[in-house]
């Protein structure tokens, strides 16, 4: 467990600590002279961070999966080609054995692992930060929060699952990983634990992005893994889609495809997952569950969370474990899903089974889709560039738990611009939908006079997608349209099962 104290230029501590300690603590200046940092070190499986203001956060002992509290439970995936409930061996030639048991697993609470805990400690806990700067730009009685992941190494919440994704495939004995990308942020993050466990890594990236954000391509290689831009020459995949159009800025679905592929084809070769399935999902819970932890510290309760959704788990592991306590009774917030106009799977998409990729090797799963062929225009939040969302967030959103808002990219500019120019922090294309619509809250609060408390997702730091503010600071950027005809056409492919 580590522990920090801050002292006050006149020595007083703000926080008695008690206990054993097993390692010898350290005394660093902080912020030149005025200010000394005093800590501790020893291991337990939580370890514990103390900010300024007094407010002790702990790394979660364990992962909370939303499905063992759900009054109806999720639909089961189908097998892509008989259309049976998926068996657990049916997965077993992409993931290793306890992932599967995780993805189909109906226990609260899974034990995260003392070596997983130990490469959270990098970066977890993350700050919980009030934007007061904010607040006062906007000129609100709404009190506004934000859970901030951008302290990881790979800058974004993408590690919370990359880490334990990659130590239960070493553990198997799994060589190689595979994956897919879209801005970069996933396929960052499952480099940099491949390279912590000495697996090798190989990545497809979208396109779009990959064209969009040369720099991810750089970490990534800088961790190690090979990178190819989606859809390529290298699978029977991205050759059908060359062959039907040579400049095809991809998408996730194809990227997918790609690499379940290779996965499928190479035993020594697994597949990872960056968001939409279960098990992801479940690793993200760290987020939620240390937030709650820090609002109770704070003696704040939220009145509304907002967090961003392409697939899924950023969202997800701010939400779940306050859907959790909301459907205890203990809180009342609403929680609001923001997508981007230009890929609206929520609020334009159906509810139907229909597969994960474009070319129809994932299994099927009952999720809201615009359908697998469906390829987004490439707007900059490459995260959010995925035709379906995540199955458990779909049903959680049909039973009522939930609500869903599109947001166009420039009104999310000028979010992060705001953002921005008060906090100090940049935040990556994905996150400036929540940021948006917190704004849009906050403002309703101004008219209303409603002192609402809102809690946001800052799911990464933006400063590889500084193209993208670059075009929305020279006007260049435009509000790419949503195809109702693309979209239908797309649907008319998924299968039809009652």
């Amino acid at each position: 467990m580590s522990h920090s104290l801050y002292l006050s230029p006149n020595g007083t501590p703000n926080l008695s600590i008690k206990g054993k300690w097993r390692k010898h603590g350290s005394l660093s200046l902080i912020g030149g002279s005025n200010h000394m940092k005093l800590s501790f070190q020893e291991s337990p499986k939580a370890a514990m961070s103390v900010t300024p203001n007094a407010v002790p956060t702990e790394i979660p002992t364990h992962w909370y999966n939303i499905i063992a509290d759900l009054p109806i439970k999720p639909p089961p995936p189908l097998h892509p080609k008989t259309f049976e409930p998926l068996q657990p061996q049916d997965l077993s030639p992409l993931f290793p054995d306890e992932l599967i048991k995780q993805e189909t697993s109906v226990e609260r609470l899974i034990a995260i692992p003392d070596e997983v805990v130990d490469v959270y400690r990098l970066w977890r806990p993350t700050p919980l930060i009030r934007a007061k700067r904010l607040e006062k730009l906007l000129d609100t009685p709404a009190r506004i929060y934000y859970k901030y992941e951008g302290v990881s190494p790979a800058g974004s919440h993408k590690p919370n699952t990359a880490v334990p994704q990659v130590w239960y495939n070493a553990q198997q004995g799994v060589k190689n990983l595979v994956t897919e990308t879209g801005a970069g942020q996933w396929g960052c993050s499952l480099a940099f634990a491949s390279s912590l466990f000495g697996l090798n890594c190989e990545v497809w990236q979208v396109r779009a992005s990959y064209d969009q954000k040369p720099y991810r391509k750089l970490m990534m290689q800088t961790w190690g893994a090979k990178v190819h831009p989606s859809p390529s020459n290298l699978t029977e995949s991205g050759r059908r889609i060359l062959k039907m159009d040579p400049s095809s800025p991809g998408s996730l679905g194809i990227a997918i495809s790609e690499a379940v592929e290779v996965a499928a084809q190479n035993e020594d070769t697994k597949y990872c997952l960056g968001s939409v399935l279960n098990h992801v999902l479940l690793h993200q819970t760290v987020i939620g569950e240390e937030c709650i932890k820090q609002m109770e510290a704070l003696g704040e309760t939220p009145d509304v969370i907002i967090g961003c959704t392409g697939g899924g788990s950023n969202f997800a592991g701010l939400c779940f474990p306050f859907i959790r306590e909301k459907l205890k009774g203990k809180m009342n917030p609403v929680i609001r899903a923001v997508e981007p106009t230009a890929c609206p799977s929520l609020t334009r998409g159906v509810y139907a089974y229909d597969y994960g990729d474009t070319a129809q090797l994932t299994p099927l799963m009952k999720m809201h889709t615009l359908g697998h062929d469906f390829i987004p225009d490439p707007i900059h939040s490459g995260g959010l560039r995925y035709h379906g969302m995540s199955p458990l967030i779909s049903h959680i959103y049909e039973l009522g738990l939930m609500e869903a808002i599109a947001i166009p990219q420039i009104e999310c500019f000028q979010g992060a611009i705001k953002f921005a120019r008060s906090e100090g922090l940049i935040p990556a294309p994905e996150p400036t939908h929540a940021i948006a619509a917190a704004i849009r809250e906050a403002l309703h609060c101004k008219e209303s006079g409603e002192s609402k408390v809102i809690l946001t997702a800052m799911c990464g730091h933006g400063h590889f997608d500084l193209p993208a503010y670059e075009k929305y600071l020279q006007g260049a950027m435009v509000d790419l349209t949503f195809s109702e005809d693309k979209m239908q056409a797309s649907l008319a492919n998924i299968p039809h099962i009652s």
